[in-house]
């Protein structure tokens, strides 16, 4: 591709105020589905943000060998789960893809490379039906490489801060406290607020360092608290929450939303960047 292949691309997307970029702690694929206060905070945060011309979602729940970017016309909605009910499985997220974004990305972030197989799974769909019900602005997906470190994507992340101004929100999607083998559910209810005593003093302490901006020590969480590696035992859910804050301007502030701690160990705390 020449480079006046690339300045076409960009003039596709015309020049925008920094769009935010959101990390969205998405739970139980059965949000997509529920009428909670989880999603209802997520369409509330749809009917007050920028439209934007096309998303870029990173979910922990598309981990590959290298890094790839969903490059077909007609996404399929990818329903990777089992043992939930007919309904959720009945679901679809019809959004179309965009060439144009996955062809800036693939060339101008290091190491991208086009993926014309995968999708949008439920980290990216379950979430984006409740912000955008409508399913009409392109969606594309950003594998997380799971032979990389969390350092690898923060810094590659860093390199997608051009798509902030050509009118791209990009949304992380995971937990920042995922241990689902610790998981226990009060009364049937897997969304009502209950956690262990360290997974309320480790969402605490995640919201305390990204408020202060200590990026580095979020980087290296593994030394961040005593119960990280408790909080964290594999690192996909939480490696979404460090390319949202890779992306972080210099005066920014962030809001928390959907700020509880669920079923034990898992974190449904929320933020907005911009």
């Amino acid at each position: 591709m020449t480079l006046n292949d690339l300045h076409k691309q960009a003039k596709a997307f015309s020049d925008t105020p920094p769009m935010p970029v959101i990390f969205a702690g998405h739970g139980t694929p059965m949000n997509a589905i529920e009428n909670n206060e989880f999603v209802r905070a997520w369409s509330a945060l749809g009917a007050g943000l920028p439209r934007p011309q096309a998303i870029l979602c990173v979910s922990a729940h598309w981990e590959t060998k290298g890094t790839f970017v969903t490059a077909m016309e007609k996404p399929k909605t990818i329903h990777d789960f089992y043992g939930f009910p007919k309904e959720l499985y009945a679901q679809q997220y019809p959004a179309p893809g965009s060439s144009g974004l996955s062809d800036m990305v693939a060339e101008r972030v290091q190491d991208v490379k086009p993926d014309y197989d995968w999708g949008l799974d439920h980290g990216t769909w379950s979430v984006l039906k409740h912000i955008y019900p409508y399913a009409d602005i392109p969606v594309v997906q950003l594998s997380i490489d799971y032979s990389k470190d969390a350092r690898y994507h923060y810094q590659l992340a860093r390199q997608l801060s051009f798509l902030r101004t050509k009118g791209v929100l990009i949304i992380g999607s995971g937990n920042m406290i995922h241990n689902l083998r610790m998981v226990r559910v009060e009364n049937d209810d897997f969304n009502a607020e209950y956690g262990y005593d360290w997974a309320f003093e480790l969402n605490d302490v995640f919201k305390e360092r990204i408020q202060n901006r200590e990026h580095s020590a979020l980087i290296d969480y593994n030394h961040i608290h005593n119960s990280a590696r408790l909080a964290i035992p594999t690192p996909e859910h939480y490696i979404p929450l460090l390319y949202v804050l890779a992306l972080q301007g210099k005066d920014e502030e962030v809001k928390f939303f959907n700020d509880k701690v669920i079923a034990g160990s898992l974190s449904m705390t929320s933020l907005v960047i911009g």
